[in-house]
């Protein structure tokens, strides 16, 4: 069974806001804000809740725009991960560092691609074109992508 996870990327113009992971998983990667949804937890909640934890930002109005699975093999723990996938402009509050994360804006033409999870730079495309999609990835360990597809699809 998939473990159900949520990333939010506030966006404040031609910026992106990513965190940088200092520790668990992910460490040492830019991505959006986001983690597990708890136990009784609606998405978009979780959402805002990590957004709140991880960087102090308050979150309003969110639009999700994808779902994707990540499904890691020869990995300690291999598994499924359910990611809800939101943006948002409405929020209150300027991101601060926290024990888990240090929040950076960036401008969208330079997201660092290099030093984010390799699905980024697949999926990228379609949420800068405002598309919703759903997509799949197939994992060998958690550098290396051996299979994917993506579909542009209506996402709830």
């Amino acid at each position: 069974m998939a473990k159900t996870l949520t990333l939010v990327y506030l966006r404040r113009g031609d910026e992106i806001l990513l965190g940088y992971k200092k520790r668990g998983f992910g460490m040492g990667q830019w991505n959006g804000l986001g983690g597990k949804v708890e136990e009784g937890e609606e998405v978009g909640e979780s959402a805002r809740r990590e957004a709140r934890e991880e960087a102090g930002i308050e979150v309003g109005a969110l639009r999700k725009f994808a779902i994707i699975e990540c499904d890691y093999r020869n990995v300690e723990k291999p598994g499924v991960l359910e990611i809800h996938m939101f943006e948002s402009s409405d929020f209150k509050g300027e991101p601060v560092e926290t024990e888990e994360i240090k929040p950076q804006w960036f401008k969208i033409s330079e997201y660092p691609f290099d030093k984010a999870w390799p699905d980024d730079r697949y999926w990228f495309p379609f949420y800068i074109e405002g598309k919703t999609f759903r997509g799949s990835f197939l994992f060998d360990g958690y550098d290396k992508i051996t299979s994917y597809e993506i579909i542009e699809t209506l996402v709830d």
